[in-house]
């Protein structure tokens, strides 16, 4: 009976005591900082973003003033003003670059225009009557306003050749002058000409604004037209005996042609036609050219006469130069 009693106190102090301990645990947990307790929960990625808010921004105006707290939309607010702050500023936005210098237009063109180009050219209409084909040379400098506007002033030298009917008649009509010179004039004759030739060329002065209407990276097309001032001859020579003279080396005799009768006539004349380019590289400032033009020189017709053997050469002029080069 005394052993049941004693161990029945010692059961209520083990009780009490343990008792006593909870208590003692739960009041401490109870007074830690909410602080603390509420950081612990929050994800790492949000209270890394959330640490640079800035609740005095416009945005906190909007929260309630009988509440501390944010809501969602605020907080949301805050949160993309924060990220775009931390965000690089807008690029800045330019417009189209301008080049424009003493050698360069605004667009990026050269201010100064050159061109030299050969090739072919073709008498047509009645000019291809009398004349034949043969070759062209030109060189132009001007003025470019922009890619598609420029303006040159060139020089053209397009030579011919006389079709064989020409050539025939003019060697008759040369010799009956001669037989009629003979017939008058017996104590002193003069030999028929045996065999004669001759050429004829048109040489030119001429103004040619030049619109480009199409350009790629490496081709254009553009079209050219003008005028000015054309100089048109005639020469028929005959092969003749020369001789040359040296102090120390004697007297050399050689053949070459003999002008016997020449030609000229002054127009003015017109131009107009079609050129395309190419570009070796887009970043290339010259770029290659084959053009065709339609040429008219308005010669004024003369009569023939005792002074003009070759009326023809008077006559309004057509011919078609086509021909190969390289612009800048």
């Amino acid at each position: 009976m005394h052993t049941n009693r004693s161990l029945l106190r010692m059961a209520s102090r083990t009780a009490a005591f343990s008792f006593l301990m909870a208590g003692a645990v739960t009041l401490m947990q109870a007074q830690q900082p909410a602080s603390a307790s509420s950081s612990a929960q929050v994800p790492f990625f949000l209270a890394a973003a959330s640490a640079p808010l800035n609740l005095t921004a416009p945005e906190a105006a909007y929260s309630s003033s009988s509440s501390d707290a944010l809501s969602d939309s605020d907080a949301s607010l805050s949160f993309k003003s924060a990220l775009d702050a931390s965000q690089p500023p807008p690029r800045r936005r330019y417009g189209r670059p301008n080049y424009s210098d003493s050698h360069t237009n605004p667009d990026g063109s050269s201010k100064f225009a050159f061109m030299a180009g050969a090739g072919l050219v073709t008498p047509t209409q009645d000019t291809g009557n009398y004349l034949t084909n043969s070759y062209v040379f030109q060189v132009g400098v001007g003025r470019n306003f922009s890619k598609m506007i420029g303006i040159l002033a060139q020089f053209d030298w397009n030579n011919f050749g006389f079709q064989r009917r020409t050539v025939v008649n003019q060697l008759n009509l040369y010799n009956s002058q001669i037989a009629s010179y003979n017939a008058q004039n017996p104590g002193n004759q003069i030999p028929p000409f045996t065999e004669i030739g001759g050429s004829s060329h048109v040489w030119s002065f001429t103004v040619d604004p030049t619109l480009t209407f199409y350009s790629g990276e490496k081709t254009g097309a553009y079209v050219v037209g003008g005028v000015g001032f054309y100089h048109k001859t005639a020469d028929f020579t005959t092969p003749s005996t020369q001789e040359y003279c040296d102090p120390y080396y004697g007297c050399v005799q050689y053949q070459a042609n003999q002008t016997v009768d020449d030609y000229t006539s002054n127009a003015v004349g017109f131009n107009g036609g079609l050129g395309l380019t190419y570009k070796p590289s887009r970043f290339a400032g010259e770029k290659f050219y084959l053009e065709a033009r339609y040429v008219f020189v308005d010669n004024s017709p003369r009569a023939a006469s005792n002074t003009n053997f070759y009326p023809p050469n008077a006559n309004q002029t057509y011919y078609v130069p086509v021909t190969f080069g390289i612009r800048f």
